[in-house]
Formats: C-alpha cells, structure tokens, sequence
C-alpha cells in the first residue's frame, strides 16, 4: 500500500507555482532554489554547510532508495533550507539504512516536497536564472507562498560564513572511510589549521589520512592567532554565500600569503584566496551544483569529472599577473582553479574530497601536502 502523504506547494519568486506531497517536517521555508545533477548522496548535501538558504532539487529521479543514516553527515548538522525531488520510492533498502528519508527529514525539521515535475523547474532555473522559492507543507496558501519567496533577499551581499563556522578552535583526529567505518589518524607529519566557513567533515578525513595534524578554528580568526601556532599549510574550507562580504577572512589571508605559509582553498576558500590576492568575484546566472562536471587541468590537459557546489565564481578577466588559472569547466569555461606564483597558494573551485561525487581530483591533497614537505625542508636548509 502507497502511503498516503499530505500536501504540499513550492511557490517561486516569478510566482509559478508546483503542487506535490509534503515529504519531510511541517511549515514552511524559503531560500534561493538551485539544481543539483547528483544520483546519489541526498544525505551529504543536506549536510552540506554550503548549502546554507538554499533550498535544492535533485534532478535525478528516484530519491531515498537508500535511507539515512549517523555516517553520511557532512557537517554537525543539516543545513539546506529545503529539498525538492520527483519521486520518493515506496520502500528503502540498505545495509547501512538506520531511518528513511522521511523519517530524517521530519526528525530534523527540514521541508520538503516531492512528486513535481524537476525538469520543468530545472530548466526555469537555467533559462531564466537562480530564484527565490518558498515550500508549503500541509497548510497552504498560494499567495502568502509566493509572497514568502519574493520576501528573500538573495544571497548577493550575504555573508554566511560566519553564521555556520564553529564557536571554538577544535583538533579534527577522524580518518577517512572504510567498509569497517572510520579509520583512524596515522601518525602525523603536517600540521594543518583549517579555517571553518562551512567545512564538510570529509575535507578533513582526507587531509588526516595524509599524515596532518589538523586544528579547525573559526572564520573570524585573526591571521595572527593562526601564524603564532607556526602550522606548515593553511587551509580555507568551502561554505556559503557571498565571499566579498568577508572582509575579515580576505584580511587574514593576505597577512599569511605575505608570510609565504603554504595555502590550499576549496570553494569559498578559492574565492577567498582570488579576492585576497586582487582579483574579483561575480554571482553567476544558476551556478554549478553536481557530481558530474568535467573541469581541464590546464597544465596537463586532463580532463577530470568533479563534484561542484557554487553560485559564485572568480572572474578571469580579473586575474592578476601573479595569480594563474590551473583548472576550467568544460561545462561553460568559468574559471575552476587558480595558483600563485610568487608564494605558496593554490585553490580548487569544486569539491575534490568527493562527498558525494567523483575521486578524480582528489590529486589536489597530495599537491598540498608536497607543497608543506618541500617548504618544510626548504626552510630546514635555510636555518
């Protein structure tokens, strides 16, 4: 027997209007809707901090086939401001299933609406640009939804870093994943601080099963809290929203790019490093959400297929002489990564720790930790 769920709408700014099921918690929620092309891995987007005030729709049909469990958490809570998906199939089946879909999304309080037609609001969102949206669950009412949505203020101009980083400095000690679960450090040999603006736990398995010690600290650290614990590489973690509001973090690092410390960033994090470094940022039309864009490595010619989560990106026209492209998206030609050539520096527009998605990218952590190796032994010889 079907189960019998209750209604739901999803209204958008221009004031189109989707009728569906209610799937997940009661209520209502707004936010800037946006498309992720993924097949599998609903719970580590929910999770995903990036997706602060965003509100997605998986364009892949059949949606919590596999349940959910306490393993796939990106972060230490849910952060999308709603999901939207086609079809919820009837049972779910899993050897790691704890809970269904429903069950996660109602324990947790996320709004969510299934059974509409995710083309056609995909291709709105690609024709006509991101929007704002507001889901109803169980009362509805069309007008105040719409309303709701129109009321949104976008995330241009919006600095969210701040909102989802941690309180406090903390060590990371968790390892990457195995069939027996989490694996744990080995011995290691870097010491990492990572800078919290909206850092997905799998970023830090992946620099721990490299050998770093890895400190996690707070957006609106200060350059020198981090530069008097001598780390051999910093870090800048993706997260959401706009990054030129972040006037604080492209402080910081500047201050460390002139101390020469060994700089790796990832999403918000490759913003960031851009801005510090001179050059500029713009909100793109839809964006890039998905775990399955081809990106070129420009110095090898490579093409790897990548997970990506942005509506922001860096603008190449804007590069300067000492900051260089390395990577672009075979999708639309945006700008994908960057290095410095006078320090240290490099970033990574997409999520090469793969949570969800592709592993092809992953090259990048081992780049990172040779780049610490070979400044460490360069600064032993000086001394």
């Amino acid at each position: 027997m079907l189960p019998t769920l209750p209604p739901a709408i999803l209204a958008l700014a221009d004031g189109t209007i989707f009728r569906g099921l209610a799937i997940g918690a009661e209520g209502s929620t707004s936010g800037e809707v946006v498309f992720n092309t993924a097949m599998t891995g609903y719970q580590e987007i929910l999770t995903d901090p990036s997706y602060c005030r965003q509100i997605v729709t998986l364009t892949y049909p059949h949606i919590g086939n596999v349940g959910c469990n306490a393993e796939d958490f990106e972060s230490r809570a849910n952060h999308a401001a709603g999901l939207i998906i086609r079809d919820l199939p009837v049972r779910a089946e899993s050897w790691r299933l704890q809970q269904t879909l429903p069950d996660y999304l109602g324990k947790h309080g996320i709004v969510a609406i299934g059974g509409i037609d995710t083309r056609r609001l995909t291709r709105i969102l690609r024709e006509r640009g991101a929007q704002a949206a507001c889901i109803m669950a169980v009362e509805l009412d069309e007008q105040r939804a719409v309303d709701t949505a129109r009321a949104f203020p976008g995330l241009a101009g919006m600095d969210l870093a701040r909102v989802v980083s941690v309180a406090a400095p903390y060590r990371w000690t968790e390892g990457d994943w195995g069939l027996d679960g989490y694996r744990p450090a080995p011995a290691p040999r870097m010491h990492v601080i990572a800078y919290d603006f909206g850092v997905k736990h799998n970023i830090l398995r992946m620099l721990v099963a490299r050998g770093c010690k890895v400190t996690v600290v707070p957006a609106q650290t200060p350059a020198a809290q981090v530069l008097e614990q001598e780390p051999d590489g910093v870090f800048l973690s993706n997260g959401p929203g706009d990054p030129e509001p972040c006037d604080y973090a492209i402080a910081a690092i500047r201050e460390i790019l002139a101390r020469g410390v060994p700089i790796f960033g990832i999403c918000l994090g490759h913003q960031l490093l851009a801005l510090a470094s001179g050059a500029r940022t713009m909100k793109m039309k839809f964006g890039h959400h998905g775990a399955n864009h081809p990106v070129k490595d420009v110095h090898s010619g490579q093409v790897l297929i990548t997970s990506q989560n942005h509506g922001f990106a860096v603008d190449p026209d804007s590069l300067p002489a000492n900051l260089l492209p390395t990577h672009t998206s075979l999708f639309d030609g945006s700008l994908q990564g960057v290095a410095r050539s006078d320090v240290p520096a490099f970033s990574f527009q997409g999520h090469p720790e793969a949570s969800p998605g592709p592993h092809d990218i992953a090259y990048l952590f081992d780049r990172f930790v040779k780049m610490m190796q070979h400044e460490k032994a360069h600064d032993a010889q000086a001394h």
